[in-house]
């Protein structure tokens, strides 16, 4: 699964870039509604984010940037990613309604704890999207029973504390981890955070169903901004680091 901003650096190169990420062998898209004040992205997203909105990128774009996607691929999975305020200003009928037209599978919002997400669950549910749930490495074995029970698509198993970004995950902690979630859920387990190479992803791909990849993604997007195929050489590199380790 692989994580971008939408509308970073243009809506146009955005458009380009989910093509290539599908090219390179990516299953699902995560794609990321640019916010002002983000509290898990770390400062690598968080400058996409800003570039995004500096080119006057919002909601209804980013919906209208996956109907657009939807014209020439109806099979790939895609996600939005951001947080709670914009969809609230725009009214959860109608974000649900708008998102399911165009053909968007799923909803994770980050800052929305299950303890006040009935009135935009329910919604959600209704237009027939997925609502995804984070779950940390703080997280006990109660918790991890609420918020599978509410999720649905695939539960997010963030493998650090903190932010997104340049971090290193301990295999054997999200191992445990991976464990107990999947002891109180059937749903699919990806993880995210701390993914950066495909050696990182090679060492998580036997233990959940999904990696999630995003900063090191952004990095190239930073470095590249007019150019697809890099983009869609990393992916290429991670997509056979996962098939090598999961055929081992």
């Amino acid at each position: 699964m692989t994580f971008i901003t939408a509308g970073d650096p243009t809506l146009a190169q955005t458009l380009a870039n989910m093509h290539a990420l599908v090219r390179g062998g990516a299953d699902v898209l995560e794609l990321g509604v640019p916010f002002s004040d983000p509290m898990a992205d770390g400062p690598i997203i968080q400058r996409a984010s800003e570039r995004a909105l500096a080119a006057g990128m919002n909601l209804l774009q980013v919906l209208d940037l996956v109907a657009e996607f939807r014209t020439t691929d109806t099979t790939t999975p895609v996600v939005l990613m951001g947080y709670l305020n914009p969809i609230e200003r725009m009214g959860y009928q109608t974000f649900a309604q708008r998102a399911a037209a165009v053909g968007v599978d799923g909803v994770l919002m980050v800052d929305l704890p299950p303890e006040e997400a009935a009135e935009c669950a329910g919604t959600l549910k209704a237009a027939g999207l997925d609502h995804i749930y984070l779950l940390a490495p703080t997280s006990d074995l109660a918790r991890m029973r609420t918020i599978c029970a509410l999720a649905t698509g695939f539960v997010y198993y963030v493998s650090v504390k903190g932010v997104t970004g340049d971090k290193t995950f301990d295999r054997d902690e999200v191992k445990e981890k991976i464990a107990l979630i999947k002891s109180v859920t059937d749903l699919p387990v990806g993880v995210g955070f701390g993914i950066k190479s495909p050696a990182t992803a090679a060492a998580l791909a036997t233990l959940c169903d999904a990696v999630i990849v995003g900063s090191a993604l952004i990095e190239i997007i930073e470095n590249h901004p007019a150019a697809a195929l890099p983009l869609e050489q990393f992916v290429g590199t991670l997509r056979c680091a996962l098939d090598v380790s999961r055929a081992a």
